[in-house]
C-alpha cells in the first residue's frame, strides 16, 4: 500500500500554504511509490537497527522546516536534513525493549510508512520496533518453544452476556495431561483483552522465561476489564466501535463482582490446578486496582497478587460494597498468608502518592509485601519489566 499520513485527533493545526503543499506532495509521492498492482515501493530503510544497538530513523519530508522523532515518553528530538528530501537521526544507548514511535513534521503527526509494524494505544496509532542487540531481551521473539494464544468467548451469568478474553497456553500444553497454575493478568483504563499481548509482549515474555527455566509453565488469562463492552473495539458485534477512555463501567465494582464467572469458565475449560496455591492475579493501573479489590474480597482464591502502578483510590466511591472496609479486608487477607503481595511503581508516576499512602496502610498493620520502585512514570516500559520480575516469583 502507499504512504499513510496519520493526523493526531487532538491536534488541529492552522494549515498555511506551505503545509498544504507538503500534504499534496505526500499524496503525489503515494502514487509514485505504488506500482500497478498496488504494492508499496520503499524509498528509505527505516528504522535500521545495527549490531551495536544503535537505531537510525529516516523519513522523506520534502519542503519541511522541522521533523521531530517521538519515541514513547522516552525520546523527543529533532532530526537532521541529510539531503535528497530525507531527514535522519541515529540514537545510541537505548535499552533493549519494545518501542513505539512516530514523527512530527511541521506540527503534524506522521507514521513511518517504511515500517509496517504498528500498534494502537486507545486511538493513538504508532509504529513499533524491538531492540534486542544481545539476543536476550525477554520481550523479543527467540528460538525457543512457543506457547499458544487463543481468543475465546466465555459466558458471564453475572453480566448476562458473552465476553471475549485471551488465553496463553504454555508450550506443550496440547501434548501433555499436566495441570497448570493460572495467572490472571489485567489491563489498564485504555486497554482491553489484547493490550498485554500487543504492547506488553506478554506471550514473548512467558515463552522466554519458561524456556530459560526462570518461570514455571502457566496458563495466563487476559480478560476485558470494561464490562460495558464485550470485547476489544471491532471484535464484538459492533464492528465499528471506536476505542475510548470514556467507559461507563470501569472502576465501579461490576468487573470485580463478576470475576468468578471468569475463574469458573477457565477451570471448566482448561487443565488448571484450581486452588489458591496455584492461582495469581496481577494488573497495571486500573488492572492493579481490580487485582487489589478482587484479592481483598476473595482472600481464599489468590496466593499471589501483583499491583503494577495500581490506580489506588481512583474508584467511583459508593458504587459498590466491594470497596467498603478495605483495611479490615486486607487484615483478613494477610491472615490467610498470601505467598506474595508485590507492588511496583515508577518514581515519576502520577499515582506514586496514592501508592505510597497504600503502603503506609499496609505498614501500619504490619502486613508484609514486596516493593519495587523503578524510574520513569506510568508507562509500558515499566509494566513490561514488572511482568518479567513478578512472573519469575510465581508458583515456586
Amino acid at each position: 500500500m502507499g504512504q499513510f499520513v496519520y493526523f493526531c485527533p487532538n491536534f488541529q493545526p492552522l494549515f498555511n500554504m506551505k503545509r498544504q503543499f507538503i500534504i499534496l506532495f505526500a499524496l503525489m509521492a503515494m502514487a509514485l511509490t505504488t506500482n500497478a498492482q498496488g504494492f508499496f515501493t520503499p524509498t528509505v530503510n527505516s528504522p535500521e537497527i545495527a549490531k551495536d544497538g544503535s537505531v537510525t530513523f529516516k523519513v522523506k519530508a520534502a519542503g519541511a522546516d522541522t521533523v521531530r522523532l517521538i519515541i514513547d515518553t522516552r525520546v523527543d528530538t529533532l532530526m537532521k536534513h541529510t539531503g535528497n528530501e530525507t531527514w535522519s537521526i541515529t540514537l545510541r544507548n537505548l535499552e533493549p525493549d519494545l518501542y513505539m514511535y512516530h514523527y512530527i513534521i511541521d506540527g503534524m503527526k506522521v507514521l513511518d510508512n517504511e515500517n509496517a509494524n504498528v500498534l494502537r494505544d486507545v486511538k493513538n496509532v504508532m509504529n513499533t520496533f524491538v531492540l534486542d542487540p544481545m539476543g536476550d531481551s525477554p520481550v523479543a521473539v527467540h528460538d525457543v518453544p512457543h506457547g499458544e494464544v487463543r481468543a475465546v468467548w466465555y459466558d458471564s451469568p453475572t453480566l448476562g452476556m458473552k465476553r471475549r478474553m485471551m488465553i496463553y497456553l504454555p508450550p506443550g500444553y496440547e501434548e501433555s495431561r499436566q495441570k497448570y497454575p493460572v495467572l490472571y493478568l489485567l489491563h489498564g483504563t485504555g486497554g482491553d483483552e489484547t493490550v498485554w499481548l500487543e504492547q506488553g509482549h506478554a506471550a514473548q515474555v512467558f515463552d522466554n522465561l519458561i524456556a530459560n527455566g526462570q518461570a514455571e509453565p502457566m496458563i495466563v488469562v487476559m480478560p476485558n476489564g470494561h464490562t460495558d463492552t464485550p470485547a476489544a473495539p471491532g471484535m464484538g458485534s459492533d464492528n465499528n466501535e471506536q476505542p475510548t477512555f470514556a467507559h461507563k463501567q470501569w472502576m465501579e465494582g461490576t468487573f470485580e463482582t463478576s470475576f468468578n464467572d471468569i475463574i469458573n469458565w477457565v477451570d471448566s475449560h482448561y487443565r488448571t490446578r484450581p486452588v489458591k496455591r496455584y492461582r495469581a492475579i496481577a494488573g497495571l493501573s486500573m488492572g492493579g486496582y481490580h487485582s487489589l479489590y478482587i484479592s481483598a474480597n476473595q482472600p481464599e482464591d489468590f496466593a499471589y497478587v501483583g499491583l503494577f502502578s495500581a490506580a489506588i483510590g481512583r474508584m467511583d466511591k459508593g458504587k459498590s460494597k466491594i470497596y467498603d472496609d478495605l483495611e479490615s479486608k486486607l487484615i483478613t487477607q494477610f491472615k490467610q498468608h498470601p505467598r506474595l503481595y508485590w507492588m511496583g511503581i515508577g518514581k515519576d508516576d502520577f499515582l506514586y502518592k496514592d501508592n505510597a499512602e497504600f503502603r503506609q496502610l499496609l505498614d501500619k498493620n504490619r502486613l508484609r509485601y514486596t516493593y519495587h520502585e523503578s524510574g520513569a512514570g506510568h508507562e509500558w516500559a515499566n509494566w513490561r519489566d514488572y511482568l518479567v520480575i513478578f512472573t519469575q516469583l510465581l508458583f515456586k
